[in-house]
């Protein structure tokens, strides 16, 4: 299959997976699934991730078939993000006293940017669903730089308080991984998945 060829259903508001389906040539039918982004059981950051972005799947799919719109063939792709460090998940931070808190927390550390992702091929019902993990190693920086940075508005929407490709990019010393998986959309992969369909 071939995504430029088909539907493609984008399960999801994020400005970072939109522009990256529309650099690779597709304008995506982009559905926000109404559902709640926690899990109430304990999960390795891993399976949360693909636990997320399954709901969102599935939710996504029942929202175009309630108003009539789900196409018979194409592909629903959905996905989430969690950055971790230390084995503690790291969500997008309430605030910017809480921004502060989770880039001092970040300083000159190593930390993982997992990232799950659900396939839907709507012509056989079949989904899959995996994870990635990227390490992302950030260089030591002073309070004033976080504080600068915050004063941008650019971590407030984002796990981890920070856009790699963004404003906090002269921090990131290496990354270990695919760097798509840490903008939010492992879609290296999958595009070599549906590739395979």
């Amino acid at each position: 299959m071939n995504l430029k060829e088909t539907n493609v259903i984008l399960a999801s508001g994020s400005p970072r997976r939109i522009d990256m389906l529309r650099a690779d040539g597709i304008e995506p039918l982009i559905v926000k699934p109404d559902c709640e982004e926690k899990i109430h059981i304990a999960l390795s950051p891993a399976q949360e991730v693909m636990a997320l972005a399954l709901r969102k799947n599935l939710r996504a799919a029942e929202m175009l078939a309630e108003q009539g719109k789900l196409p018979a063939e194409g592909v629903i792709l959905s996905a989430d993000t969690m950055v971790v460090l230390d084995g503690v998940p790291i969500g997008k931070p309430a605030d910017e006293a809480d921004a502060f808190r989770i880039l001092s927390s970040l300083n000159g550390k190593k930390h993982t940017v997992c990232s799950g992702a659900c396939l839907c091929d709507l012509s056989t019902g079949r989904r899959l669903l995996f994870s990635e993990a990227t390490d992302v190693y950030f260089m030591e920086y002073t309070d004033e730089e976080i504080r600068a940075y915050i004063a941008t508005g650019e971590p407030m929407d984002k796990a981890g308080a920070y856009a790699i490709q963004g404003g906090f990019a002269p921090y990131v010393t290496r990354t270990e991984g695919t760097m798509d998986n840490v903008i939010g959309f492992p879609y290296e992969t999958i595009r070599r998945i549906v590739a395979l369909w």
